[in-house]
């Protein structure tokens, strides 16, 4: 028979030289780290700090996921599908519209902020608010009553507007304003009874009394004519 306990349990020169070889690698290796340590001792230190937070971060990340329940797991379940629901909600065709229009606009949206602070700082704003407060007020206490009276006023004064373009009447009111004007850039002089008579043969107050006396009658005609209210 062939004793192969000896041979099994002696080394190989092959298994020899591969364990020199990685004894020897493992050797370098440490050296070489060794220097690396040595030469740049301030980088290891702060790659030691940061690893320690992560380690940190990691034991605390641990901690908090260990400590939620069912229940905490669930409410952050619901809130997440909650903020969806309304993310979908939110996503519609006037949302979407809408910011494309503010998009669009972007520069008038901001002149338009811009203003409205600017009357704010003011206060201009509050006294546009207070007399549109006024404005309603005045508005909800006005009756029927008040209504049609202003509303008849105002037929009256379009009526009277009307009137006053008349080309005849324009003519005689520029008569009487030119003549009030060049009447009263003198003072009058004083007449008694002789005076008015000689100043009666004026052909001017002749004609200024002609005017006078078609005006009154005129005016006793409409008078006249008015319709008893």
């Amino acid at each position: 028979m062939v004793d192969v306990s000896d041979s099994a349990d002696e080394p190989t020169d092959d298994t020899a030289e591969s364990t020199g070889d990685a004894t020897g690698a493992g050797v370098d290796q440490s050296t070489d780290l060794e220097s690396l340590i040595e030469d740049n001792p301030e980088a290891v230190a702060r790659f030691l700090d940061r690893l320690d937070l992560v380690n940190d971060l990691l034991d605390a990340t641990a901690v908090a996921t260990s400590a939620m329940d069912d229940e905490m797991v669930q409410s952050l379940s619901g809130t997440g599908t909650n903020l969806a629901m309304a993310a979908d909600g939110m996503a519609t065709e006037e949302t979407v519209h809408l910011g494309e229009t503010v998009g669009e606009n972007a520069d008038e949206l901001a002149e338009g902020v811009e203003k409205v602070a600017e009357l704010q700082r003011t206060g201009t704003l509050d006294d546009l608010l207070e007399m549109a407060e006024l404005a309603s007020l005045l508005r909800g206490a006005a009756d029927d009553e008040m209504i049609m009276s202003l509303a008849s006023t105002g037929t009256r004064v379009g009526e009277l507007a009307d009137t006053a373009t008349d080309e005849d009447v324009a003519r005689g009111l520029d008569d009487v304003l030119t003549a009030l004007g060049e009447a009263s850039s003198e003072e009058p002089d004083e007449l008694g009874v002789l005076g008015l008579m000689k100043a009666t043969r004026d052909p001017d107050v002749k004609a200024g009394l002609g005017v006078i006396i078609a005006l009154a009658r005129a005016l006793g005609q409409q008078t006249r004519e008015r319709p008893e209210a």
